[in-house]
C-alpha cells in the first residue's frame, strides 16, 4: 500500500479509501445487498492487513448500522491513531426546520449521534453530504468550525456539491477564520468524468484532495460485459446512474477488459490505475474480501500514456444523474429539494 497526505491536512492517508455504504442492517436501510457484521468485520479485517487505514461511512448508510459496524471492528483490529475514519452527515430535515432546529445544533446533534455509533472521540474527517440550499451557509460552517473548536472533529470535508460551492463555502471561511474542507467526495470514474469540467482543476489549484465514490461505477468497472453479481442485479440506486447511458459506457468497459487481459490483471486494477492517476484516494466499496485485494494491487500498476488515451477517447459527455441531479434543480431554484429516499443516499 502507498499513502499520501489528505490535501491541505495532516492526515497521512492509503490511497484506497475503503467504502463502507454496502455494511449494515439490510433491514433499517435501502439496499438489500449490504453485509452483516461477521461479513463487514472480515473485510476491514481483510483491508487492513492490505495497509488500508483510510475507512469511509455515513450516519445515513443503514440507519448509522454502517457507522456501528466500523466503530466495532476498528477498535478490535486497529488502534485509533493509526487509523482515518470519515462520517457524513445529512441536511436537516424538514422536521428540523419547522421545529426551529438551527444549523449549528443540527452538526453538533448529528456529530454526537455519529460519535456514539461509532464509539470513538473523535473522527478524522467530517463530510457535509450534500448541500443543504434551506440552511445558511455562514451557519454550516460555523457549526463545522465549533466541532473542530472542540476536537469532534480533526478536519472537515464536502460531498456532491459543484465547484463554485465549495470555492465560495472555503472562501467564507478563510475570511471568517473557519475550518476549510481539505476534501471533496464525488462522483467520478472512468466512465463518469464530469468532475473534469471545473472541480478537478480548482481541487488542483487549492490543493483539495479528490476522494470520489462510485470509483468502479457500481461494479461496472470491475465485470466483463454480461458478467452479474448480486449487487449489480439489486442496486436500483446504480442502475438508475447508469443504465441509460450503458451503451456508449460499454465501449470504455470493453478497453477496460482488454486491457487487463493484455497485463493478465483485473479490469479492477485498470479502472482504479486509471482513476488514481487522477485523485488522492478513490472510495471502494467492498462486499467481498477479495475485492479489496484487486484494489490494493492497483496502487502499484501504472498505465502508459497511451494506454491511459485509449481509456480515455470514447467518452462522451453524461448528464449529470442522481444527487448532483437534484442539486442542479435546487441550485436554480435555491431552495431545498431532497426527498427522504435521496436523504439516505
Amino acid at each position: 500500500m502507498k499513502y499520501t497526505k489528505l490535501g491541505n491536512s495532516d492526515l497521512k492517508v492509503s490511497r484506497i479509501c475503503m467504502g463502507c455504504m454496502g455494511f449494515g442492517d439490510a433491514g433499517s436501510g435501502q439496499h438489500s445487498w449490504t453485509l452483516d457484521e461477521e461479513h463487514s468485520r472480515e473485510i476491514i479485517r481483510h483491508g487492513l492487513e492490505l495497509g488500508v487505514n483510510f475507512f469511509d461511512t455515513a450516519i445515513g448508510y443503514q440507519s448509522g448500522t454502517s457507522e456501528q459496524y466500523v466503530g466495532r471492528a476498528l477498535r478490535d483490529f486497529a488502534k485509533r491513531d493509526q487509523v482515518v475514519v470519515a462520517t457524513k452527515f445529512l441536511p436537516r430535515t424538514q422536521d428540523d426546520i419547522a421545529t426551529g432546529i438551527t444549523g449549528q445544533q443540527h452538526i453538533d446533534r448529528m456529530i454526537n449521534k455519529s460519535l456514539e455509533n461509532l464509539g470513538m472521540e473523535y473522527v478524522d474527517l467530517y463530510i457535509y453530504h450534500m448541500w443543504d440550499y434551506q440552511t445558511p451557509l455562514y451557519d454550516i460552517m460555523e457549526g463545522l468550525n465549533n466541532i473542530v473548536r472542540a476536537g469532534k472533529a480533526r478536519y472537515i470535508g464536502i460531498s456532491n456539491c459543484f465547484a463554485w460551492q465549495l470555492a465560495k463555502a472555503n472562501a467564507l471561511a478563510e475570511k471568517e477564520g473557519f475550518a476549510k474542507f481539505v476534501s471533496i467526495q464525488g462522483h467520478y470514474n472512468l466512465i463518469f468524468r464530469e468532475e473534469e469540467r471545473e472541480m478537478a482543476k480548482l481541487c488542483e489549484e487549492d490543493n483539495i484532495a479528490m476522494t470520489p465514490y462510485s470509483a468502479l461505477a457500481g461494479g461496472r468497472l470491475s465485470k466483463a460485459p454480461g458478467e452479474t453479481s448480486k449487487r449489480l442485479e439489486e442496486d436500483s440506486y446504480a442502475k438508475f446512474k447508469y443504465d441509460a447511458t450503458a451503451g456508449q459506457d460499454g465501449v470504455i468497459i470493453g478497453r477496460v477488459m482488454e486491457l487487463a487481459k493484455k497485463h493478465g490483471i483485473s479490469m479492477t486494477e485498470i479502472s482504479l490505475a486509471w482513476l488514481l492517476s487522477k485523485v488522492t484516494a478513490p472510495v471502494v466499496g467492498a462486499t467481498k474480501p477479495h475485492h479489496m485485494e484487486g484494489a490494493a494491487k492497483a496502487v502499484d500498476f501504472v498505465l502508459t500514456d497511451e494506454e491511459a488515451e485509449y481509456l480515455e477517447e470514447p467518452y462522451v459527455p453524461h448528464a449529470l444523474v442522481g444527487v448532483m441531479a437534484q442539486n442542479t434543480v435546487a441550485a436554480a431554484k435555491d431552495k431545498h429539494v431532497w426527498s427522504t429516499e435521496n436523504q439516505k443516499i
